[in-house]
């Protein structure tokens, strides 16, 4: 994943763990996408301490995801729901009763393994 997305994510999932400040320089960077020049001048930091800042929130919020693996799940349960969006397309084309015996089964399946993931 491109570091932006994953930072991205990392945020969506555990930014309330990050206190006020954290939070906001994160923001800054990640989502207004202002330099450290800018959010140095806007906190009255050093643009090294907003640095800093960053990459520290960056590996705990990764330092999260390595113990709860809660995006690692989210992006297997999405593969697998898109994939349970394809054989529906595939069942309500195909007419032929094994074809749908079949896809019905994959379906279950799959919803298994995301209730199984949860």
């Amino acid at each position: 994943m491109e570091e932006k997305v994953t930072q991205t994510y990392l945020y969506d999932f555990y930014g309330e763990l990050l206190n006020e400040h954290q939070r906001r320089i994160y923001e800054y960077f990640v989502f207004d996408d202002l330099s450290l020049g800018e959010i140095a001048a806007e906190e009255g930091i050093s643009r090294q301490g907003v640095h800093d800042m960053v990459k520290r929130c960056t590996k705990t919020l990764a330092g999260y995801e390595e113990k709860l693996h809660l995006i690692e799940k989210f992006q297997s349960a999405k593969q697998k729901v898109e994939t349970i969006h394809h054989l529906t397309q595939t069942f309500e084309e195909n007419g032929n009763k094994e074809e749908h015996q079949r896809v019905i089964m994959e379906i279950e399946q799959i919803s298994n393994q995301i209730l199984e993931e949860l």
